[in-house]
């Protein structure tokens, strides 16, 4: 006969679902209560049994190689519309059973003891069961052991829900660590570059050249150079300011052509910029800034636009120790030299003892 299906069977397969054991691989805490089970009760079948909608899935097993059967045949879909234990003496004699095919065939099932395992709601997922071949009956001390046992099933299955759910909370937390820690980087990010050239802002400047200022020995050197644009006035009022930001952009990106993975340019103001070159000392700085001079010479901006417009900067670098004694002299220092390439012609580069030519060839 088959089993009646509960009133409250939509709310016990969501409860069922909740902890997330059916179909989970056997685990020892299961396993140390059915054996217990089946020693206590003195039976060699002893199942703990999970009714889902349409099979009963047995999480643990002793004396029985099936891993589950259809509900429909299910002695445990009958235990689960029992509010306490479930005794059959003998199948064969109770109309519920006597046909059923675990009766007429293996395991031949004559004895059934089930224990419903109750959620808190009251839901009942399954039971906790011994089986033998023969009748027989529980003592009353039997009884209530498979009532404890029963109960300590369901224990281990809170214990798996509140594990899951302190595991998802974790998880939660640590994504949402990942993406407030990606947050603060786009924000921190965005806070030191500059709008106009894509690279850093003077935010970043400062504190960049303190560190590097911070952490150089006795006998590092760092070198830095301030570049403008020669006549940028005439661009802007040529091509209009638009146009005039993006070669400010394309100066930027052709000077960062040359820089090595230390090295830092920043955009100052208007067309003014400083390339922070750590680890470097003058003579090195000054060959590597004259690259970036010629490549800025040499350069046609504003392709994208058929414009093809050429433009030139004037440099001047500086050197601490040897210049400066600390950031705001460094900086000084390489402003003052940026003037003195102004005013011997632009176009070239600055540094102490004199001013570096600009090449006689045409670019």
């Amino acid at each position: 006969m088959q089993a009646e299906i509960p009133g409250n069977e939509a709310q016990r397969l969501r409860a069922l679902e909740s902890y997330g054991v059916l179909d989970t691989l056997p685990e020892e805490c299961y396993d140390d209560i059915t054996h217990l089970a089946s020693q206590v009760c003195g039976t060699p079948i002893a199942l703990v049994s999970l009714v889902d909608d349409d099979r009963q899935w047995f999480k643990s097993r002793v004396g029985l190689d099936a891993e589950e059967t259809p509900r429909d045949i299910a002695f445990c879909a009958h235990a689960i519309l029992e509010t306490d234990l479930m005794v059959v003496a003998d199948a064969r004699e109770d109309p519920r059973f006597s046909d059923n095919p675990l009766v007429r065939g293996e395991p031949r099932i004559r004895f059934y003891a089930g224990a419903p395992l109750l959620a808190p709601g009251g839901e009942a997922l399954g039971t906790l069961c011994v089986i033998d071949r023969q009748r027989r009956t529980l003592s009353e001390s039997q009884a209530d052991s498979l009532r404890a046992l029963s109960r300590q099933v369901m224990a281990q299955l809170e214990l798996r829900r509140h594990v899951a759910a302190e595991q998802r909370v974790r998880m939660e937390l640590e994504r949402s660590r990942r993406k407030l820690e990606e947050t603060n980087e786009r924000l921190e990010a965005a806070r030191v570059t500059d709008d106009v050239s894509g690279f850093h802002n003077t935010r970043f400047l400062h504190r960049y050249l303190d560190a590097c200022l911070a952490d150089a020995g006795p006998e590092e050197r760092l070198s830095l150079a301030f570049f403008d644009m020669d006549g940028f006035k005439e661009v802007v009022d040529t091509h209009g300011h638009l146009l005039g930001s993006k070669v400010l952009r394309e100066v930027a990106q052709a000077v960062h052509a040359h820089l090595d993975p230390d090295d830092r340019i920043v955009r100052y103001g208007g067309d003014e910029y400083v390339v922070i070159l750590p680890h470097q000392s003058g003579a090195d700085a000054a060959a590597k800034v004259e690259r970036m001079r010629r490549a800025i010479r040499e350069t046609p901006f504003l392709r994208a636009e058929g414009i093809h417009i050429r433009v030139t900067a004037s440099f001047g670098l500086a050197t601490f120790p040897d210049d400066a004694r600390d950031k705001r002299e460094l900086l000084m220092e390489a402003d003052r030299r940026l003037f003195r390439s102004k005013e011997a012609g632009r176009d070239r580069v600055t540094r102490l003892p004199g001013v570096l030519p600009v090449e006689d060839e045409a670019p």
